[in-house]
């Protein structure tokens, strides 16, 4: 079999690329691993960025369907000391730049935009290797190959693409994520859901912290961050549900009920998600034929960027195919340097910042200082 454009991963970054080689007339296939849309929960809330996401939306033609699927209020955030006072709270007039949307809706609304067959589903890659004159063969699980003359990375931090480029390996970054959900959080847990807010809600501390998010459909969406070595997560029993949230919760010993009733009080059983990265800076030379986007190319722990830039990827990569049609190299050697000096150290910063990760002064009361401007 014998595509043009291949693209590897039907996420956020591979749908738009898709999509914005669709607008332009130009063909491509998507190979994704699920077996379908539905195949597993696609996460909680991204708030799309007017300097980055919503860029690549425009490019891709759905402005009115992404504002369809937008949840009113989201916007709003509030910052709580581990006593459960309110530091600071901002209010969501509409403007501020960064509608809330569920991943999974965004996913879906990219997929409808696409003519019938575009995504193949249930194509698990094994490998891909370099034929020569800029053409890759990819080889699926279960047998089945196919030849392209421009493969895209769009699958992730374990990318199968990434060796044809780089030798860079994801690394621990020293910290993870427990996620846990609560249901019906306004009448079965109102005193959670009177601290969560409208919106999102962070609970700082040196090492430990709490963020909330109240997603469609009366639901929160806890994510406890731990600043630990795999080790002590491995200590933890996560198929016993109960236990794992008592021991994730004793880390926050003292803290205000209402806060750790986000860990113990879960509809959800807890689950680990570990943080990887790439080095800062990660880029390659160029090789015909081929390229990456999104955390294939950028891994970062999460810090509010990562389905952004993914999307602004995707958006300048199909913008430059189709700028130069008859030169591939042309338009990967235009997108890689672009992206490459894209000031991702301060991306960074300021992600880790709205999210209290990793700021200079990763407390309740230094991180409301850099969000109102009072800490620079």
């Amino acid at each position: 079999m014998h595509s043009p454009v291949t693209i590897i991963g039907a996420g956020i970054g591979g749908l738009v690329l898709a999509r914005v080689l669709h607008v332009h007339g130009i063909p491509a296939t998507v190979h994704e691993a699920e077996s379908s849309p539905t195949e597993r929960t696609q996460g909680g809330m991204l708030d799309i960025h007017d300097y980055n996401g919503q860029l690549a939306i425009e490019a891709a033609g759905l402005m009115d369907e992404f504002r369809a699927i937008v949840v009113e209020g989201r916007q709003r955030l509030r910052v709580l000391g581990p006593d459960g006072t309110v530091l600071f709270e901002k209010g969501d007039d509409g403007t501020g730049g960064r509608p809330e949307v569920q991943r999974g809706e965004l996913r879906q609304m990219l997929i409808d935009s696409l003519p019938a067959g575009t995504v193949r589903w249930g194509r698990k890659v094994t490998g891909a290797r370099a034929l020569g004159d800029g053409r890759h063969e990819v080889t699926f699980a279960g047998g089945g190959t196919v030849v392209t003359d421009l493969l895209v990375g769009a699958d992730g931090a374990w990318s199968r693409v990434r060796p044809l480029l780089s030798d860079a390996v994801p690394e621990y970054a020293g910290r993870s994520f427990v996620e846990v959900y609560l249901f019906d959080a306004d009448t079965r847990h109102p005193a959670a859901a009177k601290a969560v807010g409208g919106g999102s809600m962070i609970v700082p501390s040196q090492g430990r912290e709490i963020f909330a998010h109240r997603e469609r459909g009366d639901t929160l969406h806890t994510y406890v961050t731990l600043t630990e070595p795999q080790e002590w997560f491995a200590a933890v029993d996560f198929t016993d549900a109960a236990a794992a949230a008592e021991r994730v919760a004793r880390e926050f010993d003292g803290w205000a009920p209402e806060l750790t009733a986000l860990i113990t009080d879960g509809d959800t059983a807890p689950v680990l998600r570990p943080h990887y990265t790439l080095p800062i800076g990660h880029r390659w030379d160029r090789v015909p034929g081929v390229t990456l986007v999104g955390d294939a190319a950028h891994l970062v722990a999460p810090n509010g960027e990562g389905a952004n830039l993914a999307m602004l990827d995707a958006a300048e990569l199909g913008t430059a195919i189709a700028a130069y049609p008859d030169d591939v190299e042309a338009a990967l050697t235009a997108y890689e340097q672009a992206m490459f000096v894209r000031p991702t150290e301060e991306v960074v910063f300021e992600g880790a910042a709205v999210l209290g990760i990793d700021s200079r002064d990763n407390t309740a009361r230094g991180l409301t200082d850099l969000i109102t401007g009072t800490g620079r």
